[in-house]
């Protein structure tokens, strides 16, 4: 029998409990009219996961199967579906948001895929049904395990950086300083890796010196560690003299950015922020105002950024960054190390679950560049 792996709910106060896994026996899904069933092969974790084993994270189900991040073969199509049997294929890791560059045109059937309510799709399956829309052809340069790392971090990170920090103009980006934060995260890395691939001169901060070194071979221009008390005058001292500023930052912590940052910003540069992991607020300072920047909030993205966003990857043959790999959705302690290395911050790119590929799993191998 097909297996899913479930979070099973037991009593607890949000951030205090921690829901076990569990697996479940499930039919194998056969495909409705313009439905796809794929036989996935591997799915990543992201930090959503984990904030809803602590039921931090709105909407969750304890019936679905789990995560967002998927990669497998299309095994049967329905009626109406095309030709994509034998295709193999990254899932669309939310529902609800077509085109829109401001929003999911109806924020109330918004909603990212696993242990969701609002969707039954998780790709923490064997087997998973999906309209055929959801569904992009996988870069054929992508191993299993750095198709199943692309989605979810891909889109959020390319909507960050592209719709929100370059505001859409890819083909100017060339030669722009972007500051990109927290670099080790599966978002902080896809910024680095497509900013890098653009042409951009990246920078980027982390507490953890072996991480900014691997950022450099990643092509990072430079960084600082942040637990340094004065990193923001050692980042002004790596920008280029004849561009001595930064356009953009690109950060997922919040806190004090912005006052370590405006001094470094060019009048009407971008603050671009797709999460706030030191706390839910962040200072914004007058002095911001008056040199007009723009601080623009950002999470997830569109269907077409995603196809634009895959798009992208296969034609500058970008490889995600995996940091670790485990066999098996029934390896529930293996499962659960993989939670214990994003309690701990030990990851350097995505924590992968190999489902049904040929692929060694273990930890991935430090490679000189990505790009």
């Amino acid at each position: 029998m097909p297996q899913a792996l479930t979070i099973k709910k037991i009593d607890g106060k949000p951030g205090k409990v921690w829901y076990p896994l569990q697996i479940k026996e499930v039919p194998k899904p056969a495909p409705g009219p313009n439905e796809v069933l794929v036989r996935l092969h591997a799915a990543a974790l992201n930090h959503r996961d984990f904030f809803i084993r602590q039921h931090l994270y709105p909407g969750i189900s304890f019936e679905h199967p789990m995560l967002a991040d998927g990669y497998g073969t299309v095994e049967a199509a329905g009626a109406g579906a095309g030709s994509l049997v034998g295709q193999r294929v990254v899932l669309t890791p939310c529902r609800g948001w077509a085109a829109s560059p401001d929003g999911p045109e109806d924020a109330a059937a918004f909603t990212v895929v696993g242990s969701a309510a609002l969707t039954p799709a998780g790709t923490a399956q064997d087997y998973v049904v999906v309209p055929a829309t959801e569904v992009e052809p996988a870069p054929p340069h992508l191993s299993a395990h750095e198709a199943a790392a692309l989605p979810l971090v891909g889109l959020t990170g390319w909507r960050a950086l592209v719709t929100k920090a370059l505001r859409g103009r890819v083909d100017d980006a060339a030669g722009r300083n972007v500051l990109v934060t927290g670099i080790g995260g599966g978002v902080a890395l896809s910024v680095l890796q497509f900013a890098a691939a653009m042409g951009c001169n990246v920078f980027v901060t982390s507490g953890d010196l072996a991480k900014l070194e691997r950022a450099r071979r990643l092509g990072a221009a430079g960084g600082v560690s942040y637990r340094e008390p004065d990193w923001d005058r050692k980042l002004a001292a790596l920008l280029p003299r004849s561009r001595p500023y930064l356009d953009a930052v690109v950060d997922g912590a919040g806190g004090d950015i912005v006052a370590r940052t405006v001094r470094l910003l060019r009048p009407g540069a971008v603050v671009s922020v797709y999460g706030m992991t030191v706390g839910p607020r962040m200072d914004w300072l007058m002095q911001a105002v008056m040199k007009n920047v723009d601080l623009r909030g950002t999470t997830m993205g569109s269907r077409a950024e995603f196809r634009d966003m895959v798009a992208f990857v296969r034609e500058r043959r970008i490889r995600p960054v995996v940091s670790r790999v485990v066999r098996g959705l029934d390896s529930l302690d293996a499962v659960d190390g993989l939670f214990d290395d994003m309690r701990a911050g030990r990851q350097f790119g995505k924590l992968v679950i190999d489902i049904s590929s040929d692929e060694a799993a273990g930890d991935a191998a430090p490679a000189a560049s990505k790009l």
